[in-house]
């Protein structure tokens, strides 16, 4: 029942090339960076990816984006990787853009073992009817676009059909996790982590605090140690490694006089 691995390599070391991955995080938040950056240090490549962004500010998957490691991108934002769009554009790279809410629960759908599901969001629209551009050719043509979907009316409503994701391996973070992998997230870094976690078939988690079983709150756990094969502790300078994807400050308030 213990699933701590003593490093991040050893626990990526098995991701083969071309691999599936879903990955946890948005923007900044919840990003898996360790484990990350020790499948970008043993080289693997050609790597299909899940997740709701590419990497941010050369951070998380924006490394293995920029040496040229991904070959597919199934997401729902680009925002401003400028990397990720240059690929996109230029034909280098394969990528379906779908609707958030879409892709959250694929991915859920996935891990649940639900094959497919009929949503209303898409309809009328490409998404459903197909022509989305998946790869340019280089050149402002589109080398491969999406295939049509299937639509059915229920109770006189017209809804789409997604499929369920499940890939090779996903990779996730944790504020908590104890050896069994059951894993708590912190506020906004319970975005996709739990989704990502459930459409994995090997699932590897880094966390911030490794505790022992028995410790957390059962109902403190946002996702149960079933769905997690693999667990590695990270260092109080990992854990605390956190960057700021933009940073506002307030002007400081006018001081009135007393009169």
């Amino acid at each position: 029942m213990d699933k701590v691995v003593a490093t991040a390599a050893e626990a990526v070391a098995d991701v083969p090339e071309g691999a599936s991955l879903a990955v946890g995080g948005f923007g900044l938040s919840g990003v898996p960076n360790v484990l990350i950056q020790a499948l970008y240090d043993q080289g693997t490549g050609g790597l299909s990816v899940v997740s709701n962004n590419c990497g941010a500010m050369d951070s998380g998957l924006a490394i293995l984006l920029a040496a040229g490691r991904i070959s597919r991108v199934t997401g729902s934002y680009i925002g401003a990787n400028k990397e990720f769009a240059r690929q996109y554009l230029a034909g280098e790279l394969e990528v379906e853009m779908i609707p958030q809410g879409t892709l959250a629960e694929r991915l859920r759908a996935g891990g649940a073992g639900i094959p497919a599901f009929f949503t209303p969001a898409g309809v009328g629209t490409q998404v459903a009817d197909g022509g989305l551009p998946w790869r340019y050719d280089g050149q402002g043509g589109i080398a491969l676009a999406s295939p049509p979907k299937e639509v059915r009316e229920f109770d006189g409503v017209e809804y789409v059909l997604e499929r369920g994701i499940r890939t090779d391996f996903a990779l996730v973070r944790a504020a908590k996790g104890d050896r069994h992998g059951n894993l708590v997230f912190n506020r906004s870094t319970r975005n996709f982590n739990p989704l990502a976690a459930m459409a994995g078939r090997i699932t590897v988690a880094e966390v911030e605090e490794l505790v022992e079983p028995g410790e957390l709150d059962p109902d403190a756990v946002h996702l149960p140690g079933i769905f997690v094969q693999r667990v590695v502790a990270l260092t109080p300078e990992q854990a605390a490694d956190k960057q700021i994807e933009r940073r506002t400050v307030s002007a400081p308030a006018a001081q009135g006089t007393v009169g």
